[in-house]
């Protein structure tokens, strides 16, 4: 028995590599790979293998498989030579590192003989190791087991949820073929030789049909805060709605609450959550920070968002210092615009987030950063979790008590909020990167909070000044860049001809707080769609095609 474990990158779309047969022996290696490791490496070369475990035998071998969200399907390519290997074949005047960044697989998926998705993987994902050396190349499609995703689960929802896989695979039988070949982008893409293909007979049986009770819609109870509300609305969409999330046309969604002229119309729950739920809403608590730092503003313990890191640190003590870093303002990180070498959606950004969770100090992780260069301060935008820290810090400095306390008597306790649960960086300070937990309704308090103006009750909470600030388009939508304000997105949706836009908090998961600028509408979706290229999209199609809807009159 033979068997092989994964190598995993944590929490990311990219890219791991390895490779088969195909151009192996047409010029010289310019890497030693792993070469042919096993008895059944050797018989498979050029295979596709699909398996229900990471680590596996021969045995395990899958000939059919039944498709559900419960079963995990995984795959081995037991390939020829290594990725470095097949892309010297096809540019042997690049050096290793060049490529390392101009290349990468290609898949293909096919189902019935027909080509339904083709993706170049992102050239700087992977280890280089690994790409210089792997020839098994065992990965996830569907595995909610392993803890976390890799690059190969982001691209196979990428091929079922949103380019043709779910609708190709209606209920019945079919047959999924993956092709892996090896492609280089330099002036033009220059794709290799087929180096793995396998095939795998899929079952669809019938899905689940709701029943009544699921399709029904959920009563609403008096809460502190909330008057319910009494006007119609289009009750038949919701259960449409109901019935959808039952039969997991939308996935992992926990919580929808609906808020209408200021009362609550919707109180919906899904998959084991319930009203007393807190919920992990991660990049939605971003928002959070960007409402203390207005209040601090208004209650004079900053000056303005016009203030400069020079301010609150002597940048000097930091790395990469330079003038350029004394100039960015509480302004450009609260529209992500501060100019550092930081990019969240890119992986090899020295600024990704992802680098910043294993250190022992976040906030010095943000301030060691390079300025990048081709930035110009609250000009270029870039998701930045690491600057989002920053203001944290700097709010945690600023007011009295500390950001948490001020938070609490500031911003909860007006509200009514009183069950709550923050994450804190390493140095115990309240995580305004994301996390902060409360239920949902408590949530559509705090959107009501910003569609009322800043006012609670009568009470001027937040100032309108600021209110207006963040719900500005301080970037507009631009060569797929968001429309951004003071950390909240902004978009607009579509119905019946008729454009409505909403500001909105946004975390990982498809957690979602908006609030309409020309519409009397607050509604919190919450779910735990972590990581899922269907996350976004379907919180949107649920606005577009259900809320929105059921609630314009």
């Amino acid at each position: 028995m033979i068997n092989f474990k994964i190598v995993g990158f944590l929490g990311v779309m990219y890219t791991l590599t390895s490779c088969g047969q195909g151009q192996s022996n047409k010029i010289t290696d310019i890497t030693k790979s792993d070469g042919i490791i096993s008895p059944l490496h050797e018989v498979n070369i050029g295979k596709i293998v699909f398996i229900p475990n990471m680590e596996y035998q021969e045995s395990d071998f899958l000939e059919t498989f039944e498709l559900s969200p419960s079963n995990d399907l995984n795959i081995s390519a037991f390939l020829n030579n290594s990725l470095t290997n097949y892309l010297h074949q096809l540019a042997p005047d690049l050096t290793i590192e060049e490529l390392h960044k101009k290349g990468n697989y290609q898949f293909s998926f096919l189902i019935d003989g027909e080509l339904i998705y083709k993706e170049n993987l992102n050239f700087g994902a992977g280890l280089p190791e690994q790409k210089n050396k792997q020839t098994i190349l065992t990965i996830p499609l569907q595995n909610e087991h392993l803890g976390y995703k890799l690059w190969s689960s982001y691209m196979w929802d990428r091929f079922f949820y949103r380019n043709g896989g779910e609708a190709a695979l209606k209920t019945g039988n079919h047959i999924l073929k993956i092709e892996i070949r090896p492609y280089l982008e330099s002036k033009e893409i220059i794709i290799g030789d087929l180096i793995a293909e396998g095939e795998l007979k899929l079952k669809l049986g019938e899905p689940e049909k709701a029943t009544e009770e699921q399709v029904a819609i959920q009563p609403i109870k008096p809460y502190k805060g909330w008057e319910i509300s009494k006007e119609d609305y289009d009750r038949e969409r919701i259960r449409a709605l109901n019935r959808d999330i039952a039969e997991y046309k939308f996935k992992k969604i926990t919580s929808i609450v609906v808020v209408k002229n200021g009362k609550l119309i919707v109180e919906e729950y899904f998959n084991g959550a319930n009203r007393s739920t807190q919920h992990n809403t991660r990049s939605v608590g971003k928002s959070f920070a960007s409402t203390v730092t207005g209040i601090a503003i208004g209650d004079g313990y900053l000056k303005s968002e016009n203030q400069s890191l020079a301010e609150f640190y002597d940048l000097t003590q930091y790395k990469n210092y330079s003038a350029k870093k004394d100039s960015v303002t509480l302004k450009s990180l609260l529209t992500m615009s501060s100019g550092f070498d930081a990019n969240d959606f890119t992986m090899d950004s020295p600024g990704n987030e992802e680098y910043m969770y294993p250190t022992d100090n976040w906030v010095k992780f943000a301030l060691d950063l390079p300025m990048d260069k081709t930035k110009i301060i609250g000009k270029n935008w870039d998701y930045f979790t690491a600057g989002v820290v920053v203001l944290g810090d700097i709010l945690d400095k600023s007011v009295p008590g500390g950001l948490e306390k001020y938070t609490h008597e500031k911003l909860f306790k007006p509200l009514g909020i009183t069950n709550y649960t923050w994450q804190y960086t390493p140095q115990k300070v309240a995580n305004t990167a994301g996390g902060l937990q409360m239920n949902s309704l408590d949530y559509a308090k705090y959107g009501q909070l910003y569609r009322n103006g800043g006012k609670w009750e009568g009470n001027q909470i937040l100032p309108e000044s600021w209110v207006k600030a963040s719900m500005t388009k301080h970037f507009m939508e631009k060569d797929d860049k968001p429309s951004y304000g003071y950390l909240f997105w902004n978009q607009s949706f579509k119905v019946n001809n008729k454009t409505y836009e909403t500001f909105f908090s946004s975390g990982n998961g498809g957690n979602k707080i908006f609030f309409f600028t020309d519409q009397p509408l607050v509604v919190v979706i919450t779910a735990t769609a972590y990581g899922e290229a269907y996350a976004h999209p379907q919180a949107n199609q649920i606005m577009q095609d259900y809320i929105l809807p059921a609630m314009l009159e």
